[in-house]
């Protein structure tokens, strides 16, 4: 008994919303009837100046769209031939023309949304507060990107130069957009940040093809200068490495306090320098020796001098 009661309330409950629905239908119906021809065809009339609008808008907005794509693939065209011809890397090639295209696209969009209507300012206002707290949390790796592209571009060395800076010297190993690695000659790893070496002053050691020989020996002032100095003119000479198209020279350089100072340059390619310098050194002091020329080395000599039975010491060196 229950249960048909409960079914015949929600029978009733059900037909009195669909009620309610019919009644809604009927006087929308009846109000769209009360209008007259006259205001519909009013309101088409004030809709249509709108539409028209709307539609013009939508035409510029296309036409900016479609100029402004054909212009920004005449700028990556003139990018790509300039990187071409100048011969910047091929990361740094690809990554200032993807940056490019970006910025000139968000332009774009600006240019669009301004015709379309939209307030710009506030999008520009939020986007740079955004920019510039970003900018502030990253300076320093920005400022060793700048740098690292920045040695990309000017290309002050390259990979495999041998380079000395304030952070160390070493063989470039390579170079990163934030990083560059040195390999020392005892095959240690340096890692410079570029905005740091982009400011410093940097000797490249291996930019050149050749390199100058300088070497300067001390002699003892009893020994026989002119001889001594033939030795080294006929070991710059007869070195394979030497360059015999290039000046060789040997002179005095100065007069020391207990030696006479001899240079001797010559002219050899880069990537034989410290191998020829080594081969060099050694020739001269076995050649010294075996001419008999001395070549003084600081040491003490201790004299006693006895004086009515006192002892009495000095040293020299």
């Amino acid at each position: 008994m229950t249960g048909h009661i409960f079914m015949l309330a929600t029978a009733g409950t059900a037909g009195t919303a669909a009620t309610d629905a019919v009644e809604s239908i009927n006087r929308d119906i009846a109000d769209f009837q009360q209008l007259k021809p006259g205001m519909i065809k009013q309101m088409l009339a004030n809709l249509g100046p709108d539409l028209m609008s709307l539609g013009w808008k939508l035409f510029i907005a296309l036409l900016i769209f479609l100029i402004g794509r054909k212009l920004i693939r005449i700028v990556q065209k003139m990018m790509y031939a300039s990187f071409e011809r100048t011969g910047v890397e091929v990361g740094v090639s690809k990554f200032l023309r993807s940056l490019t295209e970006f910025i000139l696209y968000a332009l774009l969009v600006f240019i669009i949304l301004g015709q379309l209507g939209f307030n710009t300012t506030s999008i520009l206002a939020v986007l740079g507060t955004a920019s510039l707290a970003l900018s502030l949390s990253l300076q320093q790796s920005l400022a060793n990107f700048a740098g690292g592209v920045l040695i990309l571009m000017m290309k002050p060395f390259k990979v495999g130069d041998y380079i000395i800076c304030p952070q160390g010297e070493g063989t470039v190993s390579m170079i990163g957009l934030v990083y560059t690695t040195l390999a020392t000659v005892d095959n240690k790893a340096i890692t410079v940040p570029n905005g740091t070496l982009a400011n410093s002053t940097v000797t490249n050691v291996t930019a050149m093809e050749k390199r100058r020989l300088d070497l300067t020996v001390g002699i003892g002032y009893q020994a026989d200068l002119k001889k001594a100095k033939q030795i080294l003119e006929k070991l710059y000479t007869e070195h394979p490495a030497i360059m015999k198209d290039s000046d060789i020279t040997v002179f005095v350089d100065s007069l020391g306090e207990s030696s006479v100072m001899i240079g001797a340059r010559g002219w050899v390619a880069a990537e034989d320098y410290w191998k020829t310098r080594w081969d060099i050194t050694e020739k001269i002091k076995l050649a010294f020796d075996k001419a008999g020329i001395e070549i003084p080395f600081n040491q003490m000599d201790v004299h006693i001098v006895r004086d009515g039975g006192q002892t009495a010491c000095g040293q020299s060196e």
